[in-house]
């Protein structure tokens, strides 16, 4: 198997990966979202009450949220598009073209930096909620399923393990697209190899051309002929006998 192929199939391999993931991003989040009432916890803070245990929230913006949502849609999008691409690669025998392969290597590491700081994001938000939770509860865990905010009627049902998913599905994708940027550039740089050899090639075969007319016409125009050769020797074998 040449090396086109590994990395087609590696790439293929890592679209389908990618595109999985994406969900384990875009579904949970948008649960998330149902569940608090349209709040997002990432950097949310806030204080609890002695008299009654709530827990008075001061929500952030639902831009993180929002954000982490809008990258897993775009995850999603851009890998079903890449995996039906490699797809009818694969399917016909050939590959993307050196234009096509530079573009993948762009917009893969665009997705990988998206893919990071929505990691950074759901990582530390969750973080900052958390530890206002232990502050109350033995752990974060625990705290999942506890009335807190009854004025806001947020449900914590699911909170925590929602998180903990999106939390690997970020990393996870961050990854995986880091290593399809690999792969790209790999066949980004096969390509350009190729170009040059082909480019050396025909340089090669111009000094030849070049090279070996004037050489050819020399050697016709200096060889004498049978004829001369006869004559001169007809010349010279009176004067040897002589």
């Amino acid at each position: 198997m040449s090396l086109s192929n590994v990395i087609l199939l590696s790439q293929i391999a890592g679209y389908a990966i990618a595109l999985i993931l994406s969900l384990c991003i875009t579904v949970p989040m948008s649960l998330h979202q149902d569940e608090f009432r349209g709040h997002c916890l990432l950097f949310s803070t806030g204080e609890w009450r002695e008299d009654d245990g709530q827990f008075l929230v001061q929500w952030a913006s639902q831009i993180y949220c929002n954000y982490v949502i809008f990258v897993g849609v775009v995850l999603f999008l851009a890998a079903a598009v890449q995996l039906y691409r490699m797809a009818m690669f694969l399917h016909k025998g050939t590959d993307s073209s050196f234009v096509s392969a530079f573009v993948d290597v762009i917009g893969n590491i665009w997705l990988s930096v998206a893919s990071l700081i929505a990691a950074l994001m759901v990582t530390l938000g969750f973080l900052t909620w958390c530890e206002d939770m232990t502050e109350r509860f033995p752990s974060c865990e625990v705290a999942a399923g506890k009335q807190i905010d009854e004025k806001d009627g947020i449900d914590t049902t699911h909170f925590y393990i929602e998180m903990g998913t999106a939390q690997f599905g970020t990393w996870a994708s961050f990854a995986i697209w880091v290593g399809l940027s690999v792969c790209a550039l790999l066949k980004l740089c096969r390509y350009h190899q190729l170009q040059n050899l082909r480019a050396s090639m025909y340089r090669e075969r111009q000094k030849l051309i070049n090279g070996g007319g004037p050489s050819s016409s020399t050697s016709t125009t200096n060889v004498p002929t049978n004829g001369e050769v006869n004559v001169e020797a007809g010349e010279k074998g009176p004067q040897d006998t002589e």
